[in-house]
């Protein structure tokens, strides 16, 4: 398990210096307000946000919103297995596991932190509704941005979780909506 141990140490590493940066982010959940409203975005940020989003997405877009929505879905499932396989091989811990020091504001979805699944699928999904719905997708940036927040903020992933789980899935947004388009001609004639 040579990868898995270097990985770890890697992760110590970049832990320690993450952890400052991380307990100074979380003291914001002292504030009940602000700790409920990231709570609230957390739970939508599990899936029931984008659920929502892909069922209406076939009666925003009719031309194209069942593909569009079959698409999300496929690349939903794609990122779920993605920062499963990840987490597993990686093994990193949440900050809240790591330092005690460091609060966890909601209850995880699994036990290892990198990358951020959250932050996955929500860049995912984002980057297609940039590149198909780009007016729906500025109405949902701001909830985007605020479950990647959410995730340092409630002490369950560091920065570094969540810049990876953007660009892992704005990459896999990105790939995805390019497929769709190349051949979104033969699904959707005219």
């Amino acid at each position: 398990m040579p990868e898995t141990s270097k990985a770890f140490r890697f992760f110590e590493l970049a832990d320690r210096r993450e952890y400052a940066f991380c307990q100074s982010i979380n003291q914001v959940v002292k504030f009940r307000p602000v700790m409920r409203y990231f709570q609230v975005v957390s739970r939508l940020g599990d899936g029931w946000f984008w659920y929502a989003l892909i069922l209406a997405i076939p009666f925003l877009e009719p031309e194209m919103g069942a593909g569009l929505a079959l698409l999300m879905t496929l690349t939903g499932l794609t990122c779920t297995l993605t920062y499963k396989l990840l987490k597993r091989w990686l093994i990193r811990e949440r900050p809240f596991i790591s330092f005690p020091s460091i609060n966890c504001g909601t209850p995880p979805l699994d036990r290892y932190s990198f990358p951020s699944g959250h932050t996955l699928h929500a860049a995912g999904f984002q980057t297609i509704l940039f590149m198909t719905m780009p007016t729906l997708a500025l109405a949902t940036a701001p909830f985007t941005l605020s479950v990647a927040a959410s995730r340092v903020v409630l002490g369950l992933h560091y920065p570094s979780d969540v810049v990876a789980g953007a660009l892992i899935g704005g990459l896999m947004g990105y790939f995805s909506a390019a497929y769709f388009f190349s051949t979104s001609l033969s699904f959707f004639p005219g």
